[in-house]
């Protein structure tokens, strides 16, 4: 199967503390890997890396092959690959139709112009709607931002990244700060990018239950280090993995099979 993302020894520190420490994977085309591990592993930093936020002490990123270490954030957002946040980053003060339609002009080259009427742009508008139908957010397409519920940001977030035409999406715990009643339909939407198949998702969350339902495969960090990385049986019966999740270092639940 055909890697899209690599990293080879990549590591970061900070003063004398190393948060990544030579972390080498393959992630193939159209994958869905989890990372997991417990708090202060480095997933987050990881993710940085990835990204572009950070750039590694030592080691290499490649995509589809080309190194892309010194790339910045922007210019592997136009490679294809867009990363999600803990806190939402949307533009509060458009409406959900005009923040998606914003990302669908941005990936077919063409700027705002506040001269232009918005029915100018309508081929984008009915992309962004068919981005929010499968985010299940079209019924709130003139909502403005601000007044969305937090897991309604989040889904509008991703929907914007789809519109960018991302190939790999980076989601950092999707479902951070979602009542128990928001989290079945980021689920959902989830679920719906992965079943599509034209996408690669690599995914930090805690929640087990979610992770053992999508992962293809599961990577474990542990003080910077990658501990494990297979499938989500592979993980739960790896009793190194167990030991350093019952170490007490966590907030997390123990792994166990659903």
């Amino acid at each position: 199967m055909k890697t899209i993302i690599e990293t080879k020894d990549l590591s970061i520190s900070f003063g004398g503390h190393t948060a990544v420490d030579e972390v080498s994977i393959k992630v193939p085309q159209n994958h869905f890997k989890s990372i997991i591990g417990p708090n202060g592993a480095g997933k987050t930093t990881f993710f940085n890396l990835l990204s572009g936020q950070l750039q590694p002490t030592k080691g290499k990123i490649l995509y589809h092959g080309k190194e892309i270490t010194k790339m910045s954030t922007t210019e592997r957002t136009r490679l294809g690959i867009g990363r999600s946040f803990q806190i939402t980053n949307v533009f509060p003060n458009l409406t959900v139709l005009e923040n998606v339609r914003l990302a669908v002009q941005s990936q077919a080259g063409i700027r705002y112009n506040v001269i232009h009427h918005y029915k100018k742009y309508k081929q984008f508008e009915e992309q962004a709607i068919q981005w929010l139908e499968l985010v299940l957010l079209s019924s709130k397409k003139d909502s403005i931002a601000s007044n969305l519920a937090h897991g309604e940001k989040r889904k509008l977030e991703i929907a914007m990244l789809l519109a960018l035409n991302t190939e790999v999406l980076l989601l950092d715990e999707p479902t951070a700060g979602m009542s128990l009643e928001e989290v079945p339909v980021i689920l959902e939407v989830i679920k719906k990018i992965k079943q599509d198949g034209n996408r690669t998702v690599i995914l930090i969350e805690h929640k087990m239950d979610m992770i053992l339902e999508l992962s293809d495969s599961v990577m474990v960090l542990f003080n910077g280090r990658l501990l494990a990385d297979g499938t989500p049986m592979e993980i739960i019966e790896n009793q190194t993995v167990q030991s350093a999740y019952l170490g007490g270092l966590h907030d997390e639940r123990p792994l166990k099979a659903r």
